[in-house]
């Protein structure tokens, strides 16, 4: 690894020890001092953090855990993630190093872009529409749905641009092609895209048939964009607002370059340090940096927990769990997710106990998830389910 990603470290890890008490005591409890990281790998002293145990930090410290360097009355905006998890967002320190998903694409003053992205609760349609911004491109604050509205946008105001998951923007393709707009009259010719897979068979018709540029930025709520996609290069380019390591999902070690294992970041954002963060993906690393400078990580290969992310937004077993204790007819629950065609399809599973009634029961169980969730429910269906069954079922199929 580089020397400047060494030093780099030394004064991040020196920082964070002096100014958030959650990273001295994590530091502490793994006997570590700021002295004894003196390069990246010198890290692996240091115990991975999982998610389940930042949100136990958080329960435990309100609002933030003990994270937070600054005063919290500087802060633009706060988030919720599943946890619950108060995400806040400082100021970018480095505000041209979070455009770079952006510059792959090439927006810029004279696009209008589509952000398809929700506005509320999760930050990827703000942070999204302030990356487009900072480009000079003209934002369209759309948020998702809407589809024919969306199309009318495009067809009358000339929509150059598209952020929001490549599943959508399929659904939008196939529809404006049942209304006889082609390629050659269809004036979207960048996107980035997120929160899913970006399937060989969807690049191969936005940027074969389309003509677009694309790219497909990946990143999570507690530490935004980490990567994104680069024409020739498989898996992604990692940003250099941040250092990954690929982990033993049991122990924790690190893992040799191209071995497959847990992706485990530390973000140097001074302001909310994250130190060891175990995202729950599975990953592998490349031994050379990009360019010497960027690390690239190869590829996405699942997660190594049982959280699976549905239409941009994660389900978590745990809330599932959550929502049948505040039903006392329901024995067992299991979420199902499909993709029959461009969409993810949620089906909920619900076991009754004897005698149970399931009056009315659907209906509750889909406004719950709406409301605490935020996840659509597709189908509710009563039957039994498999006691040593996963309580989330990942079965969709990507090309």
């Amino acid at each position: 690894m580089s020397a400047e990603f060494d030093a780099r470290m030394r004064d991040l890890v020196a920082h964070a020890y002096e100014k958030a008490p959650a990273i001295r005591w994590q530091m502490e409890q793994a006997g570590v001092t700021p002295a004894d990281i003196q390069t990246a790998n010198d890290l692996a002293r240091i115990p991975v953090l999982s998610k389940d145990a930042l949100v136990e930090i958080h329960r435990q410290n309100p609002p933030f855990g003990g994270f937070l360097t600054i005063d919290p009355a500087d802060l633009p905006r706060i988030y919720i993630s599943p946890g619950p998890i108060f995400d806040p967002q400082p100021e970018p320190e480095d505000p041209q190093a979070a455009l770079a998903p952006f510059r792959a694409v090439g927006f810029g003053r004279g696009d209008r872009v589509l952000n398809t992205f929700m506005y509320h609760l999760t930050p990827a349609g703000i942070l999204l529409d302030e990356g487009l911004r900072a480009m000079g491109a003209t934002v369209i604050p759309t948020g998702p749905g809407n589809t024919d509205l969306q199309i009318m946008m495009v067809q009358a105001l000339g929509v150059t641009g598209f952020v929001g998951q490549p599943s959508y923007l399929m659904t939008m393709l196939d529809k404006m092609e049942g209304m006889g707009m082609t390629p050659e009259t269809n004036p979207l010719k960048k996107a980035l895209f997120s929160a899913e897979p970006y399937t060989a068979a969807q690049r191969d018709r936005f940027e074969g048939t389309y003509g677009m540029v694309t790219t497909s930025a990946y990143g999570t709520a507690d530490l935004g964009f980490m990567g994104y996609t680069v024409s020739g290069l498989p898996g992604f380019q990692l940003m250099d607002t941040l250092y990954v390591q690929i982990c033993d999902p049991q122990t924790g070690d690190l893992l040799e370059p191209g071995s497959i294992g847990e992706i485990v970041v530390t973000t140097f954002n001074k302001k909310y340090p994250l130190i060891r963060f175990g995202t729950g993906d599975l990953g592998a690393l490349s031994p050379d940096l990009i360019e010497g400078r960027y690390q690239h990580l190869l590829g996405l290969y699942g997660r190594s927990g049982e959280a699976i992310k549905v239409r941009g937004m994660f389900l978590h077993p745990n809330q599932l769990k959550l929502a049948a204790a505040q039903f006392p007819q329901i024995e067992r629950l299991q979420a199902v997710i499909t993709r029959p065609g461009n969409a993810d399809y949620v089906t909920l599973k619900v076991q009754l106990k004897p005698d149970a009634s399931a009056d009315g029961l659907a209906e509750q169980l889909q406004a719950l998830a709406r409301n605490a969730v935020r996840l659509r429910i597709d189908e509710v269906v009563f039957e039994d389910i498999d006691a040593s069954a996963r309580t989330v079922q990942d079965d969709r199929q990507w090309d």
